[in-house]
């Protein structure tokens, strides 16, 4: 019997400042995920979309006027239906891939992943750190503030779950964009974190050996993965571009020797925003990403 994967799309863009990003989840079904999934064998079970309510329909002045965490009851809430949704699957032992959205959507998944056991690591793939705070935040947007959240030390009130992730559990694969103070709470944070440069020296095959082996002790893995890591020539379709990102063929590499790994049991694909995007490719790419990471091979 196949092994089922169920897939929830989460159309949410209250975590940042660009419209469109709520678009992505659709975007990627066009792309034609649920298909190239079954092709590889799987069962695939489209769950639907959580509901998120529009930009347009949050009050604007749920906010701290000096450090602003924008609409974070809505995000909060959206986070715990997706929460729930983590749960269902891993009670069902289905694996499940989250389609965004902004970043933020992964305050609840990670979350429902933590759920299943302390012994979860979690490989964040991104051109940003995502560790900022309400007090560091230039922009004051919580897709910037994920990670940070999800250790314990992210706005009150964005909580979810009962577990929070160690320092330890964290791999961040890809990062080349950092803002200042960020900057230097990431680098005393114990947190793993496998720069451009890292991926330029020593080639991204033993970065992920690196990365898997401070993984080493964890039962299962969830992949986070912003299409802003990928170089904006591959992925223009971004809200927060930065030059200088993941080729395609290190982009399939990671995610070809995490499937061979063996330990990953969800996955978000997010920032896919198709108002910035050229023929529907960023998308696509997220296809192919996820591909890679449930069994599609060269030979």
């Amino acid at each position: 019997m196949a092994q089922r994967v169920c897939i929830y799309g989460v159309p949410m863009d209250l975590g940042q400042n660009r419209r469109g990003v709520d678009m992505g989840p659709s975007a990627i079904r066009y792309a034609g995920l649920q298909a190239r999934l079954e092709r590889l064998g799987w069962d695939v079970q489209d769950c639907g979309n959580i509901a998120v309510p529009v930009m347009e329909e949050v009050r604007a002045d749920e906010v701290d006027s000096e450090y602003p965490a924008y609409h974070l009851p809505a995000v909060a809430a959206v986070s715990e239906q997706s929460y729930r949704c983590m749960l269902k699957s891993i009670e069902a032992g289905d694996t499940a891939i989250f389609l965004g959205g902004d970043h933020s959507i992964a305050v609840g998944s990670v979350a429902g992943a933590l759920h299943r056991s302390e012994r979860v690591g979690i490989i964040w793939v991104d051109a940003h750190g995502d560790f900022n705070t309400p007090r560091t935040s230039p922009s004051g947007n919580i897709h910037g503030m994920v990670v940070r959240t999800l250790i314990g030390e992210g706005p009150a009130g964005l909580m979810i779950g009962e577990r929070r992730l160690r320092p330890e559990q964290i791999v961040m694969i890809g990062v080349r964009d950092l803002d200042p103070q960020e900057r230097v709470d990431l680098r005393h944070s114990g947190i793993k974190v496998l720069t451009m440069r890292d991926i330029d020296e020593n080639g991204m095959a033993d970065v992920i050996r690196a990365a898997l082996r401070v993984l080493g002790e964890v039962d299962t893995i969830h992949v986070s993965f912003d299409m802003d890591s990928l170089d904006p020539a591959i992925a223009p379709g971004v809200g927060t571009p930065v030059a200088g990102g993941l080729s395609y063929r290190e982009a399939h590499l990671l995610m070809e020797m995490l499937a061979d790994d063996g330990r990953v049991r969800s996955l978000d694909l997010v920032e896919v925003n198709p108002i910035l995007d050229m023929s529907n490719r960023t998308a696509e790419a997220a296809v192919d990403m996820a591909a890679s990471l449930f069994g599609q091979r060269i030979l």
